[in-house]
């Protein structure tokens, strides 16, 4: 195996790799609780973009539940933006990395 060919393979996924981490901001999971009541929105870098109330939950006194709700529908998210962002960076090194068992890429960025 050339390693000059190596190299400049290793440096192609790694701009690959930077290009699709810096994509996952721009991809949103939604997660929702309480029958669609309390709405969570994330991005790939795990940050919240926005969270939604129904009106009748804000007229209510349960404190705890509602932010319960917004717990659960948060975890959502996160779960769901974790499988699509990790889908990303498996794209982004297709064809540059052989498959190795118990090697996962998304976890290392």
């Amino acid at each position: 195996m050339d390693m000059s060919n190596l190299f400049g393979k290793m440096k192609e996924m790694q701009a690959k790799m930077k290009e699709a981490q810096e994509s996952l901001e721009h991809v949103t999971a939604e997660g929702s609780a309480g029958g669609d009541m309390v709405k969570v929105v994330v991005n790939g870098k795990k940050k919240v973009l926005s969270i939604d109330i129904e009106e009748p939950l804000l007229n209510k006194d349960d404190k705890q539940m509602l932010q319960d709700l917004i717990v659960a529908a948060t975890n959502k998210a996160l779960e769901e933006v974790e499988a699509k962002a990790a889908e990303t960076l498996k794209k982004s090194t297709e064809g540059f990395m052989p498959n190795i068992p118990g090697l996962d890429l998304s976890k290392m960025f």
